[in-house]
């Protein structure tokens, strides 16, 4: 594994000012965390997978010390995992439930690192929220729930099935997704979420949609390096014997660390950063 490419997981952030707090111990701290499928669905594929830490002012660094394109000078990709709502602050609008509200520390966070990745021409893979927020970094906005708000939607979310809730998507003929799953025009994936894409983010282009409701569920950008999120959790699916039709994560994440990789060899040929 000497050559193994290293990919950043953001982290997901438990706060200790939610109910939880009162259980005591660790949980009355800031914890930074890894959900253990995401790790293991990147290692899988033959890289390192290391946790990025939020670097915020209220911790033991300073900003000086530390900054996240330190770390996306020595990494070799990014992964954004799933987790918490996007606060509607990020994209201009009030939460119209207070439990929409969100994360905005760790929203703040992940766009620092997706900044960060882009500018040094690293790619980005986002899973689930990792979708959604790329897409507000471009400029696009969310539905805040899409059973609220698009009440004709299908079932994106079930809580009591959880990673079993399972609706087909429709892949977009000649997209780059398409090209990855040859014979493909259809799949089922799972759907864990109730917010989604509304207005789509600047040069991003919507590699696949749910059907029959048309929500957007994978997208790509434009732009010079490798960035593409989905609203499915490939990871979760990594576990489990899938079905005939179930969409096998597996060539996404092939897609991914082969830019990794491709990167980390034009770099190398151009001399060492610095």
């Amino acid at each position: 594994m000497a050559d193994a490419l290293l990919i950043g997981v953001s982290a997901r952030i438990y706060h200790p000012n939610v109910p939880h707090a009162d259980l005591g111990g660790i949980f009355t701290k800031t914890l930074h965390y890894l959900e253990q499928s995401a790790a293991h669905w990147v290692i899988g594929g033959g890289a390192l997978a290391l946790m990025i830490p939020p670097v915020e002012s209220e911790g033991l660094l300073r900003r000086i010390d530390v900054s996240l394109s330190d770390y996306a000078e020595r990494l070799d990709g990014l992964v954004l995992q799933g987790g918490a709502d996007v606060s509607p602050a990020c994209y201009g609008e009030r939460p119209l439930d207070p439990a929409w509200a969100g994360d905005p520390v760790r929203d703040q966070y992940e766009m620092e690192l997706i900044d960060a990745f882009i500018t040094a021409g690293k790619p980005v893979l986002g899973i689930c929220r990792g979708m959604q927020l790329i897409n507000v970094a471009f400029g696009g906005t969310l539905y805040q729930d899409i059973a609220t708000q698009l009440p004709s939607a299908i079932a994106h979310v079930d809580p009591a099935r959880y990673d079993s809730q399972f609706h087909r998507v429709r892949i977009a003929p000649g997209s780059r997704l398409a090209a990855l799953y040859p014979g493909f025009t259809h799949a089922e994936i799972n759907s864990i979420h109730h917010q989604g894409i509304k207005e789509l983010g600047r040069e991003l282009v919507v590699e696949a949609v749910a059907e029959p409701d048309g929500m957007i569920e994978a997208v790509r950008w434009q732009g010079p390096s490798h960035v593409f999120a989905m609203q499915w959790h490939p990871e979760f699916m990594a576990q489990r014997a899938l079905q005939p039709g179930q969409l096998d994560g597996g060539p996404i994440l092939r897609e991914f660390l082969g830019a990794a990789r491709q990167r980390r060899e034009a770099s190398g040929a151009a001399g060492p950063e610095t």
